[in-house]
């Protein structure tokens, strides 16, 4: 269930106990017995900021909270010894890599040369797909058009820039640094770079924010001609600045009325401007548009995450990395893997999440998949108008848009 918090975009901020990994870092027989069987996703995890945002929960750090070891300087290697030691677990020659995305923190704190070498690496040892897909996050105020030009040369075929919101006020509440104009002026960028898939992150629910300042984000974001759309629900973490302003009082907490109504509007006007949901907090203007490295997740492939705190699953079995630099780097030194412990799935448990994930997609899911308890439970969605009737009368569940608001409620009651 670890993994599935990650997937659905909920950073806990403790790892579960899981059991230990060898120091080789090699799998049961039967994890890799498939591997090859679905597609093959690379995701690297670059763990440096410039300044902390008050609502980031994520495994990450500035140059002040680095301390000794884990350097950005020495990073690259780092993450290079880890790509070795996962060829030597996994089999060799049996899935070439379909995705590849560098996410963080500020990956873009790394210099192009460093990011388009990681790629090269990776490709060398797994093989890239010839169509791989390889996105770059980017904070706005990281990049220019010469550093945008050299990822594109270097190999990365999208970006997603993390906008979060265009109105000032509610950029300072989340401690972001950027100006409001400056992830328009990004997207110009990418597309004179060569970029043909960019997308932007959005956050709605912020204390302070109204429903026409999420309007402005919104058109804002429409008008930057993005090809994909982000928007996720404010999470308040503990242990955050932001958690501690909510506690003394200083701000509200998000409202789920709010939450709510917000939804519905990022639906209304993306709609109007051409995208289509694809996953509830996701919409793009056309298929090719679709993130297909979050996709790999939702379907439950296989993934290798490299950097620390990142996790990977291959087979059923899913295991995470110590969380400090400065361990990850003492464990790489000594030749050992850097996972932190591991979990295996058993087939109950994949089945379970396989239809917690897939209820989330436009396409839903087969109602084959289902048991009579759970078919029973989605009959009931049905006639309350949260499960679409004419996809259900085809063989599949699908969530309509009073579905969406209640997802968490009518997965449930699947499981």
């Amino acid at each position: 269930m670890y993994q599935l918090q990650l997937i659905l975009g909920s950073m806990p901020s403790t790892l579960p106990d899981g059991e230990p990994v060898p120091e080789d870092g090699s799998l049961p027989p039967l994890a890799t017995r498939g591997f090859g069987d679905t597609p093959f996703g690379v995701y690297v995890h670059v763990p440096f900021c410039r300044t902390r945002c008050g609502y980031c929960d994520f495994n990450t750090y500035t140059a002040t909270e680095l301390g000794g070891g884990g350097s950005q300087a020495a990073y690259p290697g780092l993450v290079g010894a880890e790509i070795e030691l996962a060829a030597r677990t996994l089999p060799a020659g049996r899935a070439r890599v379909a995705t590849v995305f560098f996410g963080g923190g500020t990956p873009t704190l790394l210099r192009p040369a460093e990011i388009a070498g990681l790629l090269a690496r990776i490709d060398g040892v797994f093989g890239l797909e010839d169509d791989a897909e390889v996105t770059v996050e980017a904070n706005p105020e990281s990049v220019g058009p010469a550093e945008l030009e050299q990822l594109r040369a270097g190999g990365v075929t999208r970006v997603s820039f993390g906008m979060q919101s265009s109105v000032p006020h509610v950029l300072r509440t989340l401690d972001r640094e950027h100006q409001p104009g400056r992830t328009g002026d990004c997207v110009r960028w990418a597309r004179a770079a060569g970029f043909e898939q960019i997308s932007l992150d959005l956050i709605y629910g912020t204390p302070g924010e109204s429903d026409d300042d999420w309007r402005a984000s919104l058109t804002a974001a429409i008008e930057a001609d993005p090809d994909h759309v982000s928007a996720y629900a404010l999470i308040v973490e503990e242990g955050t600045r932001l958690a501690a302003k909510v506690r003394r009082g200083e701000i509200a907490a998000p409202d789920d009325d709010a939450m709510a109504d917000r939804y519905l509007i990022a639906d209304d006007l993306l709609a109007a401007a051409g995208f289509d949901w694809y996953e509830l907090s996701n919409w793009a203007k056309n298929d090719k548009a679709h993130c297909r490295h979050n996709l790999l997740y939702w379907a439950g492939g296989d993934w290798w995450g490299f950097g620390p705190g990142a996790h990977s699953h291959v087979g059923g079995v899913r295991w995470w990395n110590v969380r400090h630099p400065t361990a990850y780097a003492q464990r790489l030194a000594a030749g050992h893997s850097p996972a932190a412990a591991r979990e295996r799935l058993t087939p109950a448990e994949r089945h379970m999440e396989d239809i917690m994930l897939r209820a989330r997609l436009a396409e839903g899911l087969p109602l084959t998949l289902l048991a009579p308890a759970a078919l029973a439970a989605a009959q009931r969605s049905r006639d309350s108008c949260l499960i679409d009737p004419g996809a259900y009368a085809s063989g599949r569940l699908v969530l309509t848009r009073e579905g969406r608001l209640l997802a968490d409620a009518v997965i449930r009651d699947l499981t």
